[in-house]
């Protein structure tokens, strides 16, 4: 008889995938506490917090047979979370300032697990960011940091001042900029810099 309980999560994952519950139950009791926690952590709500892990960990058992044999169990189970939880930001179910959480959850060093920050997502909440400014801001900030014009090019252009292209520029990035560094992203900001 198989003692689960001692088996590493290599066995187990492969084990999963040839449809063994007691190796994803054993998966389950290992991991659920972490993952719960870190969902917890980015939400600060516990009901969407243990929707979000009784889904990952669902989609992990439907999902059991397509799963490759040296795949880390637990990063996936990471990235699962972390996917669901921008998932729920994307639907407006979470509440703006819950952003400065996943920051952390993505940035955390000693969180192995988690590869890379998901970048099209980062960038769809950056350019949700850039929609929110006002008409007039918005395009000018488009035009600087998109079409990459010049200050003097964009005053000519919409026939203002260089100061008020200047002023703009200034205010939409004190607007965008906490929001970013909330988020921990450094890297989509300096996408925005010259």
């Amino acid at each position: 008889m198989t003692v689960y309980s001692k088996l590493p999560d290599t066995e187990l994952t492969t084990l999963l995938k040839d449809g063994d519950q007691h190796a994803f139950t054993e998966i389950y009791n290992r991991h659920w506490k972490l993952i719960y926690a870190h969902v917890y952590k980015m939400l600060r709500d516990e009901d969407d917090a243990k929707d979000v892990v009784q889904e990952v960990f669902g989609n992990l058992w439907l999902r059991a047979a397509s799963i490759k044999s040296t795949a880390n169990v637990s990063g996936l189970l990471y990235i699962a979370a972390r996917n669901k939880v921008f998932d729920l930001i994307g639907k407006n179910k979470v509440r703006a300032d819950y952003i400065g959480e996943i920051a952390s959850f993505i940035s955390d060093s000693s969180n192995a697990q988690v590869d890379t920050i998901d970048e099209k997502r980062i960038l769809e909440i950056l350019e949700r960011e850039i929609q929110k400014l006002p008409p007039k801001m918005r395009e000018i900030f488009e035009l600087s940091r998109k079409d990459y014009l010049s200050h003097k090019e964009i005053a000519t252009k919409l026939n203002i001042s260089e100061q008020t292209v200047k002023k703009q520029v200034q205010n939409a990035l004190k607007m965008i900029k906490p929001k970013l560094n909330d988020m921990g992203i450094s890297i989509a900001f300096l996408l925005l810099l010259r």
